[in-house]
């Protein structure tokens, strides 16, 4: 093979992988500055490895949870949070689409875009009492937040002073 073209599929290689690495990169956290967390995730997986589904969750933007419910169709799949964990995201379009960033399974600080149809809740936050779901005013649930010193919008992760039964994303008081 001719020197020119073994320098050309080099060069070609060489992008390729930069391409690649690009398209893995872990996304800005300054770029995804809401939060969300999901209560409830239906999904179905198929054969060609798209997942689909729907559910509820509470979107965290300028300190206060907003209610929603969505679809979606992702190359990833997500569950439900765990105890107090939330997803970042940014809007695609306002209060309709929500671009939320899905770690990947088994490739650490690796994730993937989501894209959830969201249908906003009117003055609305949903919260977990006893297993069950629930819905409150958005304005009790941001009361709930400043007496628990919660907002993981700012980096405050875990809510304080919750009573020594409470359990995961449980709200008792």
């Amino acid at each position: 093979m001719p020197p020119i073209r073994l320098a050309l599929l080099a060069v070609f290689a060489v992008l390729l992988g930069f391409q690649d690495r690009a398209l893995a990169a872990p996304a800005h956290p300054a770029d995804y500055p809401l939060r969300v967390h999901v209560y409830q995730a239906r999904w179905q997986k198929h054969p060609n490895g798209e997942v689909d589904g729907e559910g509820r969750a509470n979107l965290f933007e300028q300190g206060q949870a907003r209610a929603f419910d969505y679809t979606f169709t992702c190359s990833e799949l997500f569950r439900a949070s765990m105890g107090w964990e939330t997803y970042p995201a940014r809007w695609r379009r306002k209060d309709g689409e929500l671009e939320m960033q899905i770690p990947v399974a088994g490739k650490p600080g690796e994730s993937r875009e989501c894209l959830l149809k969201v249908v906003m809740k009117k003055d609305a936050a949903y919260y977990k009492r006893n297993g069950q779901l629930n819905e409150e005013p958005s304005s009790v649930f941001k009361s709930w937040m400043e007496k628990h010193n919660y907002d993981p919008e700012h980096g405050k992760n875990q809510p304080t002073g919750l009573p020594a039964e409470a359990e995961g994303n449980s709200k008792k008081d």
